[in-house]
């Protein structure tokens, strides 16, 4: 598991910035965290790594928004609103588990279950520059099969502490 702490929203969008340059076709990526963690922000980031210029906005309501227009095509699920294994499975999601392009599930845990989420441990680096480094040093590839847990955490008003992890591939 790597984890990254990022200091603003835009340092978790470059984050998802360079991992949208390095996704390839076929990346499921789980997010987990908390109301206001920073999930959307991420994928933000993301959809610009992949090239998509339209606005992304969490899909709370639609559940599903799909970003074409990149060099891949992006499925950003939100199942906030869905309490229940049944309920995902009623709303005909499971497609997007082989997605011609990228899918992000924010509150992933609730499809897949908490034990999925990474493990965090209390890791802050003391400067900007250590983060830095962690971001430019972190593994970006993302294969096809490749499922990627990432838990965002609120450790303040500014900070967050993403941790992430690949299963599959």
């Amino acid at each position: 598991m790597a984890t990254f702490i990022s200091h603003s929203p835009d340092e978790t969008a470059a984050l998802g910035e360079q991992w949208g340059r390095a996704a390839e076709s076929g990346v499921v990526i789980g997010l987990s965290g908390d109301l206001g963690a920073g999930k959307t922000q991420w994928v933000k980031g993301l959809a610009r790594g992949l090239g998509i210029a339209a606005r992304v906005h969490s899909p709370t309501f639609a559940l599903v928004n799909i970003y074409n227009g990149g060099r891949l095509t992006l499925f950003h699920l939100d199942l906030y609103r869905l309490e229940s294994r049944r309920q995902i499975a009623a709303a005909g999601l499971e497609e997007y588990l082989n997605p011609a392009g990228v899918t992000v599930i924010e509150w992933a845990e609730r499809w897949f279950g908490a034990d999925h989420r990474p493990q965090t441990t209390d890791y802050r680096p003391q400067t900007t520059q250590h983060a830095t480094r962690t971001i430019e040093n972190s593994a970006l590839r993302l294969a096809p099969g490749c499922l990627r847990w990432v838990q965002i955490d609120v450790l303040s008003e500014s900070e967050r502490r993403i941790s992430y992890e690949d299963s599959g591939a």
